[in-house]
């Protein structure tokens, strides 16, 4: 059948709204991210446009699901807009004072974006391609139907820039089975659509080249009645079985009772994790690999995620928002973000000057001043599960 459109927004915008009719009379309220020669990194400019629209499609009865993807092929989403952080964040540092409130007010509305879509009342499909990185990831682990295919490329490299996991990193990296969140946090290793299902990120794997197919089928199906994360379950289960021949090898799965070995039971105790980490030197390509980031990565960040994941045990997906948005403060008021941005995009020189110079003897108290509230009330206060 033909996609019958209505767009909601300009047809360039950086985040293209519309509305599909299905077959039963109803709509799926469908949002393309639309910058490929960014690999449609998330702009505050996009959240402002989505946030809104989502609010409303919620209470919209017409509208049975939410279905997200990205322009072009090599990526659904590639992160965050990090340069125009770093602009805000280097305007604060030199003016010794915050002159520009860009890099938080973006940290707020990405996590309350992050936040809405994992509380959504109504399925939301995502189509994982390409490069998910960072914030693309924030958005794909907050769907109800994370679809990843044999071309995802997904990662949540923050150490190498002094950031952290963030977006819903906590809850993503806490949710994978045994230590594998720990070990991908601190490493920043990339993973393959195989390896999203190994770890519980993605739901499905679909053939890329089956994307045009998923969308007539999402247009045929008869959602009237109750049940529509059922039937999207029911739609989604033959493309899965039919990309079966196209998944990639997993980098995981031979690893992860090697992983859990090292890591099992030191969650929280910052240097016996380090050790572990380390212990795994020579397993394989892809360990060493992740090793080789860990190692040149920032000392201050593996820090706060060993922290973060101790902490986040048992904690509700607000107040893990409500940390996250205290760290990236932190983060956009402390140099080694900033260090770490200038050295891998700006100047390009790929030798960051870490505030700690390395992974060993990094002082406690570095860490914890980024958990250390630095508002009386946190701007993510009236979130709510």
């Amino acid at each position: 059948m033909t996609i019958e459109e209505k767009l909601l927004n300009d047809a360039d915008a950086p985040a293209i709204l519309a509305e599909w009719n299905t077959a039963d009379g109803h709509v799926l309220g469908v949002i393309t991210l639309n910058v490929p020669k960014t690999l449609n990194s998330l702009t505050l400019d996009m959240i402002r446009i989505m946030d809104p629209q989502l609010r409303s499609w919620a209470d919209d009865d017409r509208v049975a699901g939410i279905y997200l993807r990205g322009t072009g092929e090599r990526a659904f989403c590639a992160g965050g807009d990090i340069q125009a952080l770093y602009r805000s964040v280097t305007r604060n540092h030199a003016a010794g004072e915050q002159v520009d409130d860009h890099a938080v007010t973006f940290f707020e509305e990405e996590y309350r974006l992050d936040h809405l879509l994992h509380r959504y009342p109504k399925p939301v499909i995502c189509f994982g391609n390409g490069v998910v990185m960072g914030g693309g990831l924030g958005l794909l682990s907050a769907s109800s139907h994370a679809v990843v295919t044999e071309t995802s490329r997904v990662a949540m490299p923050e150490i190498t820039i002094g950031l952290f996991p963030d977006a819903g990193g906590t809850s993503l990296l806490t949710r994978m089975p045994g230590s594998m969140g720990l070990f991908l946090g601190l490493t920043g290793a990339q993973i393959n659509g195989s390896d999203a299902l190994e770890v519980g990120l993605g739901r499905f794997l679909v053939a890329s080249d089956k994307q045009a197919e998923l969308e007539q089928a999402l247009l045929s199906q008869a959602w009237s009645g109750d049940g529509a994360g059922e039937k999207l379950d029911a739609l989604l289960a033959p493309f899965d079985a039919d990309a079966r021949s196209k998944r990639p090898e997993s980098k995981v799965a031979p690893n992860r009772s090697a992983i859990d070995g090292a890591l099992d039971g030191r969650q929280g105790d910052y240097e016996a994790v380090i050790a572990g980490v380390r212990s795994l030197a020579g397993r394989d390509g892809w360990v060493d690999k992740g090793l080789a980031t860990l190692e040149k990565g920032c000392p201050v960040t593996a820090g706060i995620v060993v922290e973060q994941l101790a902490r986040a045990q048992g904690m509700a997906l607000a107040d893990m928002f409500r940390m996250e948005m205290v760290i990236g403060t932190h983060c956009a008021r402390l140099p080694d973000f900033a260090e770490g941005v200038r050295a891998l995009l700006i100047d390009k020189d790929q030798a960051p000057k870490w505030s700690v110079p390395s992974l060993d003897g990094l002082p406690r108290e570095r860490v914890l001043e980024h958990f250390a509230a630095p508002w009386d009330t946190n701007p993510l206060a009236d979130l709510r599960d």
